[in-house]
């Protein structure tokens, strides 16, 4: 039985901390808290922000509710009660939050801001390496501190990189953001949303609270129906987890269908892969159905609407029967017999030489303004064998008529699409009202637009096709696969998806915002290595080394969970061009991880440095010099490496109807660039995410093999830079 949780949406401050720590449990265990708003300044009382009252006992502070949450639900990870050492941290810093957090003392306050910052140097979470109650509720106290929020909106850098990184970092996460958001929601349902609220929401941001027509709750039924001719895309996983977002809220169930009633572009690879990113982006798949599952069912419905005069089947060809609906010309089969249009969808379906000639239509309108109404086709011949009922068929329904017979036959209550369907959602209810079939509410939502990019499955395999890319997985790709292999996580996906919400408003979207998140997400634990790029890369001889020595020094500076790596001091080193052509005789220079030194002699070959003299000053201040430079001992444990850097695959922003995609092509996409990397690169696998220092974050997607260097993909950082188009 699910924990009622209480909280006061107009509480002084809200209790943010026990809506996220229920957030996050309820990710893990669905259902095991339900949370109720209440538009008041206490839920019982004087000032109780929230209030859980179990085994009757009331609990009623942040502090105290986070405290029973990890207790009783240890498989959330947030409060380990084994782990005496942990716990009892934990514990500290609630008292910490409580004492120092919560006072009115604003000099108090900020002393505890610069504990805190200090705290943070070197640590991603507040306790441990991962996660815990103590993060959700000093980020609960921190986001109702006057004093804090006035300070982060205005001179943030003045509470110190440590503390506002995590902030940001807690408050980017799906839970906090499900806390903040229900909110300004319930707020702004009561009409309270602040100035500073409106302004600040993000103008390609949308909302859930859509209140779905004619739900109850436990009964809410949704489905997402991709066809398997293709590989999942981001539009696609959009549409999945707003269903599966709408079946949990109403605690109902969401059914995985595959639309599989074109055997001709279908096939098991593509539905195997699509179960496997709705695997990877956390939607649920323990429902799956198929359109062929209801074929039997189907082609009697379609007997059923010949016999009540409502179906023909027309031999007219594709083009003049184009031509005549949109000339709101009607067929010359419209009218035939019943008999007649009975003898002839049997010869459909046997798949005779007459019969391939025929589609079934529906009898609906000639001249109707929504041309959807114009006597769509509803079943057609393929003699293509079905990847699951093999020769069985020759004849295949529609997705305009599987689609609404198969949602109420499986109890859809709510077909949620995108509103690129809004003219057939009238061709929808004709199919449920002519077949006699329970009624299904439709929602529509807008559809995920990005510039420079297309969504359409068609025009994507044309790409494949004609071999401008790899594959669907391609990293210039908008699937799943395509931009996970890109560098974007899974984490970065949903919450920016969940984001978006279930507007309607169309909108163009930039790929700045979901990359700028991605970065948030990678930049706390990706290690960091050194790469200098090989061509015409400047050799340094470095007085003052001896002999070259080696050092453990960590991989993440702010995060010492990330582990160590070896790194080689010697007399040689190799700088990147570019950074060589800056430097001035005389000059002093700060050598990262290493320290200063003086630019002693430059020796060039016309623009090219080929050789620079430097002398050590370990003495030297590094607050004082301009340039920190990155640099590679230059022996025979530097590793080649290959730096791969994408552009879009068209060089116009946005689509226009009647726009071919093979002028649109983007001449060159790929870019590439030898380097050489420090040895510890080696033991990375395909797919790990890290940041080579001062020339951004990498994601490895070929290791070495053989002569072969390895591969890195640059991963854009939502920085202009790595967002335009570079044809533009």
């Amino acid at each position: 039985m699910a924990i009622d949780l209480r909280v006061a949406t107009k509480a002084s401050p809200v209790s943010y901390g026990s809506l996220a720590i229920a957030a996050q449990i309820n990710a893990v265990k669905a259902g095991s808290i339900q949370v109720n708003l209440v538009d008041a300044k206490s839920v019982e009382g004087d000032n109780v922000a929230a209030l859980v009252t179990y085994e009757g006992v009331k609990y009623d502070t942040t502090y105290a509710i986070a405290r029973l949450f990890g207790r009783l639900f240890p498989e959330a990870g947030l409060y380990n009660v084994n782990d005496p050492i942990s716990s009892t941290l934990v514990d500290q810093w609630l008292d910490f939050a409580q004492l120092k957090l919560d006072s009115a003392d604003f000099k108090a306050q900020n002393e505890a801001f610069k504990e805190l910052n200090k705290y943070l140097t070197l640590r991603s979470f507040i306790v441990g390496y991962s996660i815990s109650i103590a993060d959700f509720v000093i980020f609960s106290a921190l986001k109702g501190s006057l004093a804090f929020g006035r300070v982060f909106k205005t001179k943030k850098e003045s509470l110190g990189i440590y503390l506002v990184r995590w902030f940001e970092y807690v408050q980017s996460l799906d839970a906090s953001k499900v806390a903040v958001d229900s909110v300004q929601a319930s707020q702004k349902k009561q009409g309270k949303t602040t100035k500073s609220d409106s302004k600040g929401k993000s103008s390609d941001q949308g909302k859930f609270e859509i209140g779905l027509t004619e739900a109850e709750m436990g009964k809410v039924v949704t489905r997402f129906p991709p066809e398997p001719s293709g590989y999942l895309h981001i539009g696609h996983a959009k549409a999945a987890l707003m269903n599966q977002y709408f079946a949990e809220t109403y605690k109902g169930k969401l059914i995985i269908r595959f639309d599989d009633t074109n055997p001709s572009k279908e096939k098991t690879e593509f539905e195997e892969s699509i179960k496997e990113d709705l695997a990877l982006i956390g939607v649920n798949s323990s429902v799956v159905t198929h359109s062929s599952d209801y074929f039997d069912q189907m082609y009697d419905l379609a007997l059923k609407l010949i016999k009540e005069g409502k179906g023909y089947v027309d031999d007219t060809d594709q083009l003049t029967m184009r031509d005549q609906r949109m000339n709101c010309v009607a067929s010359k089969c419209r009218d035939l017999p019943v008999e007649e249009n009975l003898r002839r969808f049997e010869e459909m379906k046997n798949g005779t030489e007459f019969g391939l000639t025929c589609c079934l239509r529906a009898k609906i309108s000639v001249d109707d303004p929504n041309g959807t109404l114009r006597d769509p086709v509803i079943y057609r011949c393929n003699l293509t064998p079905h990847h699951y009922t093999g020769d069985k068929w020759k004849v295949y329904p529609t997705y305009d008529f599987a689609c609404p017979i198969v949602d109420s036959l499986e109890g859809v209550t709510h077909a949620l699409r995108t509103n690129e369907y809004r003219d057939r959602n009238a061709q929808y209810n004709w199919m449920i009202e002519a077949l006699g079939l329970r009624k299904v509410t439709i929602w529509d939502f807008s559809r995920m637009n990005f510039v420079y990019t297309l969504l359409s499955k068609r025009k994507l395999q044309w790409f494949v096709d004609q071999g401008f890319v790899s594959g669907w997985d391609d990293p210039r790709f908008p699937t799943v696969r395509g931009i996970r292999r890109r560098g974007l996580t899974i984490e970065a996906l949903k919450q920016y998806i969940l984001m978006q919400g279930a507007s309607q408003n169309t909108l163009l979207l930039e790929w700045d915002k979901l990359w700028a998140l991605n970065k948030k997400v990678i930049d706390p634990v990706a290690p960091r290595h050194t790469a200098v790029l090989k061509n015409q890369l400047a050799v340094c001889n470095v007085q003052g080394v001896s002999a070259k020595e080696v050092k453990e020094l960590p991989l993440h500076k702010k995060n010492p969970a990330v582990g160590t790596k070896k790194t080689n001091y010697s007399a040689k080193i190799a700088l990147d061009q570019e950074d060589a052509q800056s430097l001035e005789s005389g000059e002093e220079i700060t050598l990262m991880d290493w320290g200063n030194a003086f630019v002693r002699n430059i020796q060039k070959d016309g623009d090219i440095v080929t050789s620079v003299d430097l002398e050590l000053h370990l003495e030297g201040d590094f607050k004082k010099t301009k340039k920190k430079l990155t640099w590679l001992s230059y022996d025979e444990d530097v590793v080649p490496v290959t730096l791969l850097d994408y552009d879009y695959l068209i060089t116009k922003k946005k689509v226009e109807e009647g726009d071919e995609v093979k002028d649109l092509v983007t001449p060159v996409t790929e870019f590439k660039v030898d380097a050489i990397a420090d040895a510890n690169v080696k033991q990375l696998k395909k797919g790990d995410i890290i940041q080579f220092e001062r020339k951004g974050y990498y994601i490895l997607d070929a290791p070495a093999t053989g002569a072969a260097p390895a591969q890195f993909i640059q991963i854009p950082d939502g920085k202009a830079a790595s967002t335009v188009s570079k044809h533009k």
